[in-house]
C-alpha cells in the first residue's frame, strides 16, 4: 500500500503520519499531583497556622504565599524533586525537599526584611509555617510512597520482571529495584545463554546471579505469561543480538525496555536531553549548563564577604613584598579558565623571578627562586588571596580545579587520560583535591593523576553544599601541607 503526500507531509490511506518515530518521555501523573498538592499545602499550612494563633487572612499573607509557592516550585525543579526517573531514596528525596525549602526561606526572609515594617504580618505565625511546613511535605511525600509499594506488592498487581544480560550493569539495576519498593518491580532472575567469564560487560559468575536460563527459556516464559517486563542490558557491541531479543519479544505481551550500556563510558557530568523525540546522552558535560547562575551567586556573595574581611591583612602582606624582596608585588601568570580560555592568574610575587613562558619549572623544596618571606607565603598560601579579584571579575571561582602553568598543561594533557576535562568549570582557589592532600608541588605523574581524578570527582558531584564543605576544610587542613613549598 503506498503512501500519499498531504502538503509535504507523507500519510499512508488510513491517515496516520508515517514521520520517523519519537521516543517520549516518561512522566508520571502521581508526581504531576503531588506538584500540585505540594504548592496546595503551602497555602494550607499559612492559612492553618494564622487560624491556630487567631488571626484573619488578608491581601498580605495572599501575596506572600503566592511568593513562596513560585519560589518552591522553582528550587524544587532544580533539586529534581519530581524526577521519577532519578529513583531518589526516601532520605535523598527528604534532603531535596528540605533544601527548596530552606532555599525558599532565605529568598523569603530577605523580602520580609524589606516589607515587614510596613506591613502587619505575623512574625510569630510566619515563623511556625517555616518549621512546620517542610516536615508535613516531607511525610505527605514518604507517605506516597509507602503507598505505593503496599499496593503494587499485592499479587493483584504482580510486575514480574526479568533480565537479559547477567552482568554488572544488569546487577546494578537488580540492586537499584531492590532500594525502591514503591516500584513494585519483583525480579524473577537473568537470563542469559553466555558462558561466564571475568569481562564485566559479559556474563558474570558468583555474586548471587540466578540465571534462570537462556534466551529459549525468556521466550518461552514470557509466551506462558510468566514475564511481564524484559530489561535487555546487554553491551552496546551486541546490537544484533538485542535487536533478535526484541523481535521475538514481539510475539509476547511483555513489555521489553532497552538498558543503554553508557556507563561503558567515563561519565563526567552527563545529562538525558530530547530533541524532537531523539534522545541524546552527553558523556561530558559541565555541572554549570543550568546552574552558572548559582556559581557565580556564590562567588560574589562569598567572594566579596571574604574579600572585606581580609583587605587589611592583604595590604600588610602587599608591604612586606615589596620591602623583602625588588620586584613587583604582584605575580599574573598565563593559566587555562574555563572551556580552556587563558587567564591572568593574580598571586602575591613569592620569587625572584616571574616566569610565564612555554617552559615554567614548578617550585621545589629549597627552591633558590623562592624569597624568604615568599616561603612563609606560599606556606600558609597567602600568596593565593589576590586571586579573590580573578573571582570577583569572573575568570575564577572560589572551588575548582586549581590553575595550572600553560606548560604543564600542555604537557599533562599527553600523559594523562581526561586531562582537559577538569576545564569543564573555572579553575578555583581551593578544590576537592586540595583539601584531600594533593597541594603544593607534584613531581611524579601518579601525583598529578591523584589530583585530576579529585577535579574529575568534584566536577561529576558538584553542588553549592559541596562548594561549602570544601571551603569549610579549606579553613582546617587546606592553606598547609607537606608538599607545600
Amino acid at each position: 500500500m503506498s503512501d500519499l503526500s498531504v502538503e509535504g507531509v507523507a500519510v499512508n490511506p488510513i491517515g496516520l503520519s508515517s514521520e520517523p518515530p519519537v521516543v517520549r518521555f516518561h512522566h508520571s501523573k502521581i508526581l504531576a499531583l503531588f506538584r500540585a498538592l505540594d504548592s496546595a499545602l503551602i497555602v494550607f499550612m499559612l492559612w492553618g497556622c494564622l487560624k491556630l494563633l487567631g488571626l484573619e487572612w488578608n491581601n498580605i499573607y495572599t501575596g506572600f504565599a503566592i511568593s513562596a509557592v513560585i519560589i518552591f516550585g522553582f528550587f524544587a525543579e532544580s533539586n529534581e524533586v519530581y524526577y521519577l526517573w532519578r529513583g531518589h531514596s526516601m532520605i535523598d528525596l527528604s534532603i531535596r525537599l528540605f533544601l527548596a525549602w530552606f532555599a525558599t526561606l532565605l529568598f523569603l526572609v530577605l523580602s520580609l526584611v524589606v516589607v515587614y515594617p510596613f506591613t502587619t504580618l505575623s512574625l510569630l505565625a510566619i515563623s511556625v509555617w517555616f518549621v512546620t511546613t517542610p516536615g508535613v511535605m516531607i511525610a505527605m511525600h514518604i507517605g506516597r510512597r509507602l503507598l505505593l509499594a503496599k499496593l503494587r506488592a499485592k499479587p493483584t498487581e504482580p510486575r514480574r520482571v526479568a533480565i537479559v544480560g547477567a552482568n554488572d550493569l544488569g546487577l546494578r539495576l537488580i540492586n537499584s529495584m531492590s532500594v525502591m519498593p514503591w516500584l513494585g518491580y519483583k525480579v524473577t532472575g537473568f537470563y542469559d545463554d553466555r558462558a561466564p567469564s571475568n569481562d564485566v560487560g559479559r556474563r558474570l559468575f558468583g555474586k548471587n546471579i540466578e540465571v534462570k536460563g537462556g534466551l529459549e527459556q525468556l521466550y518461552q516464559d514470557a509466551h506462558d505469561g510468566k514475564i511481564d517486563i524484559v530489561f535487555v542490558a546487554l553491551p552496546m557491541r551486541a546490537e544484533l543480538r538485542m535487536h533478535s531479543v526484541i523481535d521475538r519479544l514481539a510475539d509476547t505481551t511483555v513489555s521489553p525496555y532497552v538498558i543503554p550500556d553508557v556507563f561503558s563510558f567515563d561519565l563526567l557530568h552527563s545529562r538525558l536531553t530530547c530533541l524532537q523525540g531523539i534522545p541524546a546522552l552527553s558523556i561530558y558535560d559541565s555541572p554549570l549548563v543550568d546552574n552558572s547562575w548559582a556559581k557565580r551567586l556564590e562567588d560574589l556573595v562569598l567572594g566579596l564577604g571574604i574579600l572585606m574581611v581580609l583587605a587589611i591583612p592583604m595590604l600588610l602582606i602587599a608591604v612586606g613584598v615589596k620591602i623583602t624582596s625588588p620586584g613587583p608585588i604582584f605575580f599574573k601568570q598565563t593559566r587555562y579558565g574555563m572551556g580552556g580560555d587563558r587567564i591572568k592568574v593574580w598571586k602575591f610575587r613569592s620569587m625572584t623571578v616571574c616566569e610565564d613562558g612555554a617552559n615554567v619549572a614548578q617550585a621545589k623544596r629549597a627552591d633558590p627562586r623562592i624569597t624568604p618571606y615568599g616561603n612563609f607565603l606560599r606556606r600558609t598560601s597567602l600568596d593565593e588571596l589576590p586571586q579573590l579579584f580573578n573571582v570577583i571579575s569572573g575568570s575564577m571561582s572560589l572551588v575548582g580545579p586549581r590553575p595550572h602553568a600553560v606548560a604543564h598543561n600542555e604537557f599533562y594533557r599527553g600523559q594523562i587520560k581526561g586531562y582537559m576535562l577538569r576545564h569543564k568549570v573555572k579553575p578555583g582557589i581551593t578544590g576537592l583535591a586540595q583539601v584531600n592532600g594533593f597541594r603544593g608541588e607534584t613531581e611524579t605523574l601518579d601525583k598529578m593523576s591523584g589530583r585530576i581524578a579529585y577535579d574529575l570527582e568534584y566536577i561529576r558531584n558538584w553542588s553549592v553544599i559541596l562548594d561549602i564543605k570544601i571551603l569549610w576544610k579549606t579553613i582546617f587542613k587546606g592553606f598547609v601541607g607537606q608538599n607545600v613549598y
